[in-house]
């Protein structure tokens, strides 16, 4: 993946891939300053295409500086790691967005919260929907834990990741916060 010409002052994205997970391939881009996204993309040029969208930043393949966020990934998918230590990009957020995923990301392994824990954590008890939008455009699945935020009703309302609604039903599984 070259770096976009049309671009040149923006620092850009680097992109890894995380191969055979339990939930399929997954790709992950950072900053110079920690973790700006994880997808399920099919391709390479794919996921590079969404990156351009969505941060207008020129993309490179660089599997060295995403070494850490692909290894902690894998740990967390094989059930080998409950929390993450690589850093997040903050930044590329907006701030409503940022603080409701603060939140999430703050929300322990194995637990769940409701839309409306987070609003009213939040001092606007009557943004629930408003984080269920914020949530449904996380750039961070995974490492930040959007599956682990479920309905008033306690049941999984919405997943964009993977598969869908599975895939948050696997999560919450391996972490124990659902029984079968």
């Amino acid at each position: 993946m070259a770096r976009s010409s049309s671009l040149p002052s923006a620092s850009p994205l680097y992109v890894g891939e995380i191969k055979n997970t339990p939930l399929g391939d997954l790709w992950v881009a950072v900053t110079d300053q920690g973790l700006a996204a994880v997808e399920w993309a099919k391709s390479e040029m794919a996921f590079g295409e969404f990156l351009l969208k969505r941060f207008k930043r020129p993309v490179q393949f660089d599997a060295l500086k995403t070494a850490e966020p692909v290894a902690e990934i894998r740990q967390y998918l094989e059930g080998r790691r409950r929390e993450f230590s690589i850093p997040i990009d903050w930044s590329l957020l907006r701030p409503f967005q940022r603080q409701v995923l603060q939140i999430t990301f703050a929300i322990p392994y194995g637990e769940t919260r409701t839309y409306g824990d987070i609003a009213v954590q939040m001092g606007k008890p009557r943004a629930a929907r408003a984080v269920g939008r914020a949530e449904a455009t996380n750039p961070m699945p995974l490492v930040i834990p959007c599956h682990r935020v479920v309905g008033r009703d306690g049941k999984l309302h919405g997943y964009g990741g993977g598969n869908g609604l599975p895939t948050k039903e696997w999560l919450l599984k391996m972490e124990g916060a659902l029984m079968t």
